[in-house]
Order: structure tokens, then sequence, then C-alpha cells
């Protein structure tokens, strides 16, 4: 199995420089005092479609052939891939279809339809989810890119911690949320890349500890009915994706729904931000465990910032 390399975390930052925002590194006192830590936050919530997704969708869509671009592209989400590769496909000019379970946020099926994808829905699990875009391919003829899984999808995620490690060198660890491990697995490879002696974390909810048993366990240990409210954060690790995160990732942390919505609640209150409830849970960890954390010089990545703001969990 290749893995990428620095190389091509660098390619897909120039491939995708003329698409992306460069997104704020930001920091805050009061959550710095009640941390004991030094935090800073790269904001994904300030990308294009409102999540560091658009980074390996722009990637996966402007890496295609024009043989490859002209059939399309498919995927399955539930909102934030969805969103960024509708986007991407829209910005290139070609069709793209999403397979989003019906429960998905109203936010992202708004905004997939907004960018002009075509949207087909299906039960809220992975088998149903694969089996409808094993269809949608078998009738379109689509190019799938998978939402994590995917060698340039996983470069394109590298280049927020690459953005990060560039404006400084000082971290003493940096952080990430863990669902399929797309963003992990880029932020891994890049930073280790950088600085080999950082430490990188990743943080995952005890209801979709999947990552967490699989890390110890040294296998994939499959996600089954996960009960969690980071909605991002619900899917299995991708085979690609683990194999980079036994390689480069050094612990991964869980914290309880209860100190998710705390962490969310601090950064809305403290920060004026809006972040998602998968984004809140890297803070939730470095509050869960001060003593680990303490004086360290943290990165932390807010994965996105898309909320259905009708339904808000706190």
């Amino acid at each position: 199995m290749k893995i990428p390399n620095f190389a091509d975390i660098r390619a897909a930052k120039a491939r995708i420089s003329s698409f992306v925002n460069v997104t704020p590194l930001l920091t805050n006192n009061t959550i710095n005092n009640i941390s004991g830590a030094e935090i800073h936050f790269k904001c994904e919530n300030f990308q294009k479609v409102g999540a560091f997704k658009f980074r390996g969708a722009c990637n996966a869509v402007f890496s295609l052939t024009e043989d490859e671009a002209c059939k399309g592209v498919a995927t399955h989400s539930s909102g934030n891939h969805a969103q960024a590769l509708a986007l991407a496909a829209k910005m290139r000019g070609i069709p793209a279809t999403i397979v989003m379970p019906d429960n998905s946020p109203q936010v992202k099926k708004d905004a997939v339809a907004g960018y002009g994808a075509e949207i087909v829905f299906c039960d809220p699990t992975l088998e149903a989810r694969e089996s409808t875009l094993e269809k949608v391919i078998e009738d379109k003829g689509h190019t799938f890119i998978h939402p994590y899984d995917n060698y340039k999808v996983i470069c394109g995620q590298g280049t927020a911690t690459l953005e990060i490690m560039e404006s400084a060198h000082d971290f003493d660890c940096i952080i990430a949320p863990v669902g399929g491990g797309g963003l992990l697995s880029g932020t891994a490879l890049a930073a280790k890349s950088i600085k080999p002696g950082i430490k990188v974390y990743a943080a995952e909810p005890e209801g979709a500890d999947d990552a967490f048993r699989s890390f110890a366990a040294g296998k994939i240990i499959p996600s089954i009915n996960p009960n969690t409210i980071c909605d991002g954060l619900l899917t299995s690790l991708g085979q690609l994706n683990f194999e980079i995160i036994r390689q480069y990732v050094d612990e991964i942390f869980t914290v309880s729904d209860e100190e998710i919505k705390a962490a969310m609640r601090l950064v809305w209150e403290r920060m004026k931000i809006i972040i998602e409830p998968s984004s809140a849970v890297p803070l939730a960890i470095v509050l869960k465990n001060k003593e680990l954390f303490a004086e360290k010089k943290i990165a932390m990545i807010i994965s996105g910032g898309n909320v259905d703001l009708g339904k808000l969990v706190f």
C-alpha cells in the first residue's frame, strides 16, 4: 500500500492554492487560562464550504485527467465532504452525484443542492451508503472520490497542517479530530515530515471510538452503531488512513458528548465563532487531560462550522 509523502502534500498545496482559503490561526487568552496551555486554533470553519473537506475534494477533483473529469464524480457523505465535492466539481465544470443519509443535517443538504450536485438519499447506515453509491456509479459512470480513504484527498487535507507549520515550527503537539481518518492522516504526515519530534494526537467521541480501539488493537475495528452528537465522526477508519495513523500518530484520546458540548460552547462564547460538535473534540481532550497538556504550545484544527442553528446541542 503506497503511502503519500511530503512532496505529495506540497504538490497538493500548489494545485489547490488558487481555490482554497488560507484560514487563520487564532488564539484566545481565556481558553488558554482555562486549559493551562497555549492553544492555536486552525480555523477551517472559515474554509470554503465551512470545513477542511474542501481541501481534499479540490485536490482530488483537479487531479483528474480530462477523460476522467468529463465522466463526473460521485461520493457518499453525511455532509461536509458532500458539500466539498459538489463545489469542487462545480468549479471544474463537471457533474457530481452525492449519496447522503436521509438524516443528514438540513443545512448540509441545502448546501449540496445549492452547489448544483444531484443528491440521492439513503438509509443512515454504511451498508446503505455504499450499496446506493455502487448503483449510482454503475448507472452514471462517475469516478468515486472517497471521503477519506483516497490518496489525493489525504494529501489535500494535509495542506491545512502545512499552512500551520509554515507559520510556526515551535509547536509541541498538534491535535485533530478523527472519524474516517482523512484529516488525521494528512495532518500526521505533514507535521512529522516538517518536525519529526512533534506529537500528533487524535481526538474522538466515546460513542464512536473505533479509531481508539483500532489503534490499540493494531487492526481496524469497524464502527458499529456509533452514538454521538458529532455527525462528522461516525465513519470507520479507511485502510490507507489507518496505515498512516499507525506509523505517525502518537496517541488517540476519547471524550464524552457532554465534554464535547462544554468545549463547543466555550469556543462559541469566548471566541465568538461557530464550530460544529466534531470540531470541539480536540479542545475537549485538552480540557479533560490538563496535566498532560499543561504549558504546551498546541496547534489544534477546528475542522468545520456547519451547524443547524435550529437544532443546537446546548
